[in-house]
């Protein structure tokens, strides 16, 4: 079952303490698409400019990746990024940030995008998620991600989303800041409050918390040695969630927690290679395999 995703489409310049690589495809909604097509099929809404080469829209189309909803301004730039990541590989700073089209971007989805009933809001302002909402009132299954900044920014808005999604997906600063509290299980079960039915804390290298009325638990992130490029982890990670929730259109605890064992895991792919290159190197047996291994290493 197709699954809608509204966000950024970038180029990202990301400087690590092993190498820099300029102009990479990026996005939130690009390493979320290219991680819930291994699971199912997915619609990109989003805006780029002039600069937008035909070779990534070919790349994303060959992963069954629908983008009637992605638009090209004429005459604009593509939204960039420019980050270094410190010596850990967990701490980054951005040095630059250009908006370009995504300042003035407003979502009109196609037809056939609003009668999708899986849809995900990447991390973006909190009033273009409200839009799309607005244009998806049928949707079974809406969940949103958001980040510190537009918490801070957009409180109002926020909070009128919380009560409009079915779940929340946020790293754990952000779970912190959103609630005021500083224990994470609080914070999870906190955040539950203001209207979601499920919270998804991302903790980096460290898994993630899921949280529901009645269930909290912990998964483990899969072991890698070998971090090249930590971008777009936490989006890889909601779109193998997401797409393994609209191949098995259930979202009960069992299959949720499973989601969240294959977002997990299609995460730990993303981070091996700069940009997209760690999942555009694998296939679904690859995560299977990773799956099994992910098992044997959680049982007792």
């Amino acid at each position: 079952m197709s699954l809608v995703v509204v966000g950024s489409v970038a180029f990202d310049s990301v400087e690590t303490p092993q190498e820099t690589r300029e102009n990479v495809l990026g996005g939130s909604a690009v390493y979320f698409s290219y991680a819930a097509s291994f699971f199912t099929g997915v619609r990109l809404a989003g805006v780029v400019g002039e600069d937008w080469p035909p070779e990534h829209t070919h790349l994303l189309r060959g992963r069954n990746i629908d983008l009637a909803g992605l638009q090209t301004v004429p005459g604009g730039k593509t939204f960039r990024w420019r980050g270094r990541y410190l010596a850990d590989m967990n701490s980054r700073e951005t040095k630059e940030l250009h908006l370009n089209v995504m300042e003035n971007f407003n979502p009109v989805l196609p037809d056939h995008y609003r009668r999708c009933p899986f849809l995900f809001l990447a991390n973006g302002s909190t009033d273009i998620q409200l839009k799309v909402l607005d244009q998806c009132p049928g949707a079974t299954l809406a969940v949103a991600d958001t980040m510190d900044h537009w918490i801070a920014s957009q409180r109002d808005l926020i909070d009128e989303m919380l009560r409009r999604i079915d779940g929340l997906v946020l790293n754990d600063t952000e779970a912190k800041l959103l609630t005021g509290e500083q224990n994470l299980v609080t914070a999870g079960k906190r955040t539950l409050e203001f209207g979601p039915r499920f919270v998804v804390i991302k903790k980096g290298e460290h898994g993630a918390m899921f949280f529901s009325k009645h269930e909290c638990y912990v998964l483990p992130a899969f072991p890698t040695a070998h971090v090249v490029d930590p971008t777009g982890a936490g989006d890889s990670f909601a779109g193998g969630m997401m797409g393994y929730l609209a191949q098995q259109r259930e979202f009960d605890p069992e299959h949720l927690k499973l989601a969240l064992a294959y977002g997990i895991l299609t995460a730990s792919f993303t981070v091996e290679g700069f940009g997209l290159d760690g999942l555009i190197a694998i296939s679904r047996d690859d995560i299977e395999r990773r799956m099994t291994e992910y098992r044997k290493m959680l049982s007792f």
